[in-house]
């Protein structure tokens, strides 16, 4: 079953029927699937998008499939959910002939198994023992695996429903001795009125072994076909994985002698934290002024802070970065030092973290991820909503498959970062000018009436 049947009918979400033209955009990334079927995908914005964004909203940034047309896709900040990367590893499994579900059952003598442990296949064939498509038992290979599994997530095949069927989970290290990790757990896909029941996770308490194993419960229970197991761990301690642009600025002394550093930034970064860094040892209060434009007017960035850097032997020290006063995409900058410091401008450093944008698959692959343009404008979507209902039925660990981005490929460059002219209503002006023209020949026909000499009166 594709990771998505909730997404199968795609009129919960508007999928731009007309192709959006590459010719809009200034660069594209071709994106590589890490799950040809997903349904969903995350991909994390870097650097290089950055840096060709021009809508302070992040607007011209779309992901189109191979016919060009616009997909579905939503934007979600650093410290959101999906954000994060997932916290689980597809593991390979195998079924196993039915017919003797003991716990203390010998699968190491029907097993192959690699010098590192791994299983290479499980033998099916033999006297007594069912087909693969009838087994309803399956051996699970976590021995790569390095931490505890807290779950195993199942995704079956379509078109099985309905049932409950519940199951024990064992593990063992050698294939031969087994005990018990999980003594029931439910794999379920219901259906009543328009409802619906799911659960494909089966909770563990961090099972460190190298092989683990479902058994039915119930001896008449129907043989389900699987197409997926991922073994899921402990959520990762959040790291705060800032990025850093260092801008070069340029010396400005105004009319009354004071002193400041001015920086420009190309590109739209989610800016979060501000640095100032010198050459050797130093040491000032800093000011931090942005606006978007060179006609704005400059606003607080960030509170008054110390910054400053003692090196001595081999010890370094240094102010942390300080904290802006919220999310921050201009493009002007400018750092007043309440000491005036020497002629060198000092190093404006300026922290973020990278966005994700989650997008739908709609259409035919490959895809691509396109930004940069004052003319295009991705479509709004309801799709934060569909992926709160999915957490809510899947676990709020879940998330979308990987998309990776390409390298970068030219599509029409600066030409794209140039507004469209405006469209004229050419209609509207016709209408005018007719009437324009035809004040005019009233107006001539009335003058040549005024200037006709009058007849004889009579006597």
């Amino acid at each position: 079953m594709k990771r998505f049947a909730l997404i199968a009918s795609l009129a919960l979400l508007p999928l731009a029927a007309v192709a959006g033209p590459r010719d809009d955009y200034a660069q594209q990334w071709p994106l590589t699937l890490a799950e040809q079927d997903a349904g969903a995908y995350r991909v994390v914005l870097d650097r290089t998008v950055y840096r060709q964004l021009q809508s302070p909203t992040l607007k011209d940034l779309v992901v189109v499939n191979a016919d060009g047309s616009e997909m579905a896709a939503s934007l979600f900040d650093a410290e959101q959910p999906l954000a994060r990367p997932a916290n689980g590893v597809e593991v390979p499994w195998f079924p196993l002939p039915s017919g003797n579900a003991s716990q203390s059952r010998d699968i190491a003598s029907i097993s192959e198994i690699a010098a590192d442990g791994s299983l290479r296949r499980v033998v099916m064939s033999g006297a007594g023992t069912a087909t693969e498509a009838s087994s309803n038992e399956y051996l699970l290979d976590t021995s790569r695996l390095r931490e505890p599994v807290r779950a195993l997530r199942i995704v079956w095949a379509a078109g099985q429903a309905p049932f409950d069927r519940p199951y024990r989970v064992t593990a063992s290290d050698d294939l031969k001795s087994w005990r018990t990790v999980q003594e029931e757990g439910h794999l379920v896909e219901l259906q009543n009125n328009g409802a619906r029941i799911f659960e494909n996770r089966i909770a563990l308490d961090g099972v460190k072994a190298k092989y683990l194993r479902l058994e039915p419960l119930r001896k008449d229970q129907r043989a389900l076909n699987l197409t997926k197991v991922t073994a899921e761990f402990a959520p990762a301690q959040v790291v705060q994985d800032w990025q850093w642009e260092e801008i070069s600025g340029k010396r400005i002394v105004d009319k009354d002698g004071s002193v400041s550093f001015e920086y420009r930034v190309e590109g739209r970064f989610p800016f979060e934290r501000a640095d100032v860094a010198l050459p050797g040892n130093s040491s000032n209060e800093w000011i931090l002024k942005s606006r978007d434009s060179e006609e704005s007017e400059w606003r607080f960035a960030a509170a008054p802070w110390m910054a400053f850097q003692l090196e001595g032997g081999n010890v370094s020290n240094r102010s942390p970065p300080q904290a802006l006063q919220q999310l921050n995409r201009d493009h002007y900058w400018r750092l007043i030092p309440r000491n005036n410091p020497n002629e060198a401008a000092p190093t404006l450093r300026l922290g973020y973290r990278p966005e994700v944008l989650v997008f739908l698959a709609q259409g035919k692959t490959p895809y691509a991820l396109l930004a940069g343009s004052a003319r295009g404008k991705r479509a709004e979507s309801p799709l934060p909503q569909l992926v709160d209902a999915l957490r809510a039925q899947r676990g709020q660990d879940w998330q979308p498959a990987s998309a990776a981005l390409g390298a970068a490929q030219s599509l029409a460059g600066a030409s794209a970062l140039t507004p469209a002219p405006v469209e004229r209503d050419w209609k509207a002006w016709l209408l005018w000018g007719l009437l324009a023209a035809g004040a005019l020949i009233v107006a001539g026909f009335a003058f040549s009436l005024l200037k006709k000499p009058a007849g004889n009166k009579p006597d």
